[in-house]
């Protein structure tokens, strides 16, 4: 064979490596830029999920992929530090969850490919022209679904006999909040139920909270937010000592004392997620991958929490629930 015949035959065989491959053996590992807006011990279980998919896909921390992980800790002012930080490493992908964390990667680059774990109403929050087309260089999946705050009182009525008041804990500065609240609220009304709404924009306003709420609540509906999450066990032991049940999106916050949650199984959708940064770190471009729906909800229930409020939840309620903690 002809030296340029083998030289030609040699980058043609390069070109047709998968990417892990060539990643590897260029010396230059693919690198992920992982923003949580919680701890890393919050979220464990979405991370190993994530982690745990790419390896399926062929991709190996260390061999040839590399992640680098930044924590919020509830403080919505260090998603545009931690976005900017990965524009400055030049990473390849930014992969990160709910709203507030994908509008500061989104601010920060309109190159680098973004890739969101969850996020509610991703169109109107302006992260995507429309799911099918997302049509700019963030993609991932949503965790709306029309029904789901209507559904989660209906549960909370349920187990509460007799529920009239009804009361809402939410960070109002998250997109995400808004999108849910409108329809908690809109639901509510439409089961005559009184409602009182308390805003939490630091950990400090978290006490004078349930002071306020003393005489005007049966029950408390969470809006999930970062801040709110970081402090899920504060929030729930306040709840606790004021007999209050609490409803949930996540399984984290019944996992610390919650009531019950229900919701899209966020460890899903960050293991779906894994999928689109694969396509990506192989050359898709995220403007093409449509945004996918939640198809995996799960209701959880924490009889310990239901016996300390001194509720007797029906073994047919029981029955129906994903996962049970006692």
């Amino acid at each position: 064979m002809r030296r340029r015949e083998f030289v030609a035959l040699l980058g043609s065989t390069a070109l047709a490596w998968p990417i892990p491959a060539r990643a590897q053996q260029g010396g230059k590992l693919a690198t992920i830029g992982l923003l949580g807006s919680g701890t890393a011990a919050a979220q464990s279980q979405w991370t190993a999920a994530f982690v745990q998919r790419l390896r399926e896909l062929g991709w190996t921390e260390g061999r040839n992929v590399t992640i680098e992980y930044r924590w919020a800790e509830g403080r919505s002012e260090r998603f545009a530090e931690f976005a900017a930080e990965f524009v400055r490493l030049k990473v390849d992908v930014i992969l990160t969850h709910n709203t507030p964390p994908v509008i500061a990667a989104k601010q920060a680059t309109s190159v680098i490919p973004i890739v969101f774990a969850t996020a509610a109403d991703p169109v109107d929050t302006g992260l995507v022209a429309s799911l099918a087309r997302p049509g700019s260089n963030v993609t991932g999946l949503s965790s709306q679904t029309t029904d789901l705050a209507s559904k989660r009182i209906e549960l909370l009525r349920e187990v509460v006999p007799g529920l009239r008041q009804l009361a809402f804990l939410s960070q109002p500065d998250n997109p995400y909040v808004v999108f849910d609240m409108r329809q908690a609220e809109a639901a509510a009304r439409r089961l005559g139920l009184e409602t009182a709404s308390l805003e939490i924009r630091r950990a400090e306003d978290i006490a004078p909270a349930f002071e306020e709420l003393k005489g005007r609540a049966e029950a408390l509906y969470i809006l999930p937010d970062p801040l709110l999450f970081t402090h899920r066990l504060r929030i729930n032991t306040l709840a606790l000592g004021a007999r209050l049940p609490t409803m949930h999106l996540l399984r984290e916050y019944v996992e610390a004392s919650g009531l019950m949650s229900y919701g899209p199984n966020w460890s899903d959708q960050w293991r779906r997620a894994a999928d689109y940064v694969d396509k990506i770190l192989r050359g898709a471009k995220p403007a093409d991958l449509p945004v996918e729906q939640p198809t995996k909800f799960d209701l959880i229930i924490n009889l310990t929490t239901a016996k300390a409020l001194g509720l007797m939840i029906p073994e047919a309620f029981l029955l129906r629930g994903d996962e049970i903690i006692e």
